[in-house]
């Protein structure tokens, strides 16, 4: 019980039931937002405040270096690409408090399938800390151990010199350290009675078991088989009973580990706190935007009509990459196209010797992807026609006279909304397009927002002069290099 008493200091030895943590984490901060101070909107670190909740600079600067964020490459510090990207992560900020707010009017914290996932977050995360300081607890070793390893595994009379004693202690520790590992169990379950209800957990009769069917008690504590059966009905699990009865020893385990962790006060520790919090958050958003979304489901005739109306938007026509050199005249044009077939000259020659193309000679005719449809006709006409590595041309338009190569291509797709993947495709927009219009009525009718992007931008421009500065002072003061790089990395951290 040392520990336990000794963690428990930490907090004054009180326990925080699970609703009360909840109502708390609710509020607290994550890496999306705040809940807003009076001061808040004159922050200088201040990027928008959503209802009664702010976004800050340094929130989003760490979730943009911290994680990885989909769809948003990570850009340099310092670089232009950084402003618009911070501009996509606040949107995204925007877009979440809104659902979040929505999600506390509409009482979801109260959901019981939230409060389930909530308690199994938790759970999990104080189960972890507390193992972990269990151990880490230092463990003293006795010359009276050390004289018992000495007499098992050394002849009589051995002398433990300077040299051998640091190696001796090490071993008897790492013994000490297995054994005081594997009582863990035995520490958790001291002076408890844990009951197993084995005959309730026959796999033969799991189509047949009901959801409130006890199958294991522990400190007054009951677990039944609907809390339970998710863990239980794997694979391994759903075809060896012994394995099934040591993944619920596992299950208790983690249960009598997340309360030893409350009483030891771990749940006071900021790292969780901060943790739980985003989990809270992230979670509540996702839940709400999934029932959301569920009621927003469109029939197959709306899908229909919005391909229809989008089809432009939707269909990635085919695109070719092309190499390709413009000359002044058609003369000119056959005379080079006859050298290219001959042999006596490269693509890439052509352009550089010969294109009247301003580009031509930094490019080497490398023109990239071009889309069917978005050129000149008759250069698209040939341009589509031609196979992968075939030379065409010369067309004429009104750039000059045209020979193409196509290197590579890429084919059209959700042309058809008989196609799954179009169909697919067309319904996602169209929800996404639902969603966004009830996140812009949200922002109209109930959470007011407002954005500070000169901040923002204030805030990069420094960012961006304080790399550049430190850049200048690493070239100047090399031996200084690994410092300034650890300012560098703690700037984003």
């Amino acid at each position: 019980m040392q520990l336990d008493n000794r963690l428990s200091r930490q907090s004054g030895g009180k326990m925080k039931t699970l609703l009360t943590l909840i109502a708390g984490t609710l509020l607290a901060a994550s890496a999306w937002g705040d809940p807003a101070a009076e001061s808040a909107v004159t922050d200088r670190n201040t990027l928008a405040r959503v209802g009664d909740r702010i976004i800050t600079f340094p929130q989003l600067n760490t979730q943009l270096n911290s994680t990885a964020v989909v769809g948003v490459s990570i850009p340099a510090l310092g670089t232009p690409d950084r402003h618009r990207v911070m501009l996509t992560l606040l949107d995204r900020a925007i877009s979440l408090n809104l659902l979040y707010l929505d999600a506390l009017d509409k009482a979801l914290p109260e959901d019981p399938g939230y409060r389930q996932e909530l308690k199994a977050y938790t759970d999990g995360m104080l189960a972890g800390l507390y193992r972990k300081a269990y151990l880490k607890k230092d463990i003293a070793i006795s010359e009276d151990e050390i004289a018992e390893y000495m007499q098992r595994h050394f002849a009589r009379g051995t002398v433990l010199d300077d040299k051998m004693r640091p190696l001796i202690e090490a071993k008897v520790k790492k013994a000490k350290y297995v054994r005081h590992k594997q009582g863990l169990r035995a520490h958790l379950r001291d002076g408890m009675d844990v009951k197993i209800a084995i005959r309730h957990l026959e796999i033969e009769d799991d189509p047949l078991r009901s959801d409130q069917q006890v199958i294991a008690e522990y400190a007054g504590i009951k677990m039944t088989w609907s809390e339970t059966k998710k863990y239980l009905t794997t694979l391994n699990n759903s075809i060896d009973l012994d394995r099934r009865l040591q993944t619920l020893d596992k299950l208790i385990d983690n249960r009598l580990l997340a309360k030893r962790g409350r009483e030891a006060g771990l749940d006071q520790d900021p790292g969780y706190q901060s943790a739980l919090a985003e989990f809270s958050v992230t979670r509540l958003v996702n839940l709400h935007r999934s029932r959301l979304i569920a009621g927003m489901e469109p029939s197959a005739q709306e899908i229909d009509d919005y391909f229809a109306r989008h089809r432009q938007r939707i269909t990635f026509n085919e695109h070719r990459k092309l190499q390709m050199v413009v000359l002044q005249d058609e003369r000119t044009a056959q005379d080079i196209l006859e050298k290219l077939e001959k042999g006596e000259l490269t693509i890439y020659q052509a352009a550089r010797d010969h294109s009247i193309d301003p580009r031509a000679r930094q490019t080497l005719g490398d023109f990239g992807w071009v889309e069917e449809g978005s050129g000149f006709p008759a250069l698209d006409e040939l341009v589509f026609a031609l196979e992968i590595g075939e030379l065409g041309g010369p067309v004429e338009t009104p750039a000059g006279w045209h020979i193409v190569v196509v290197s590579e291509q890429k084919t059209a797709k959700y042309t058809a909304i008989e196609d799954p993947d179009t169909r697919h495709k067309t319904r996602k927009l169209l929800l996404k397009e639902r969603l966004n219009d009830y996140l812009a009525e949200l922002r109209r009718q109930d959470y007011p927002v407002v954005v500070y992007e000169e901040n923002l931008n204030r805030l990069l421009q420094e960012e961006a002069q304080w790399i550049a500065a430190k850049s200048r002072e690493m070239k100047q003061h090399p031996e200084r290099a690994r410092i300034i790089l650890e300012e560098m990395k703690a700037l984003v951290e």
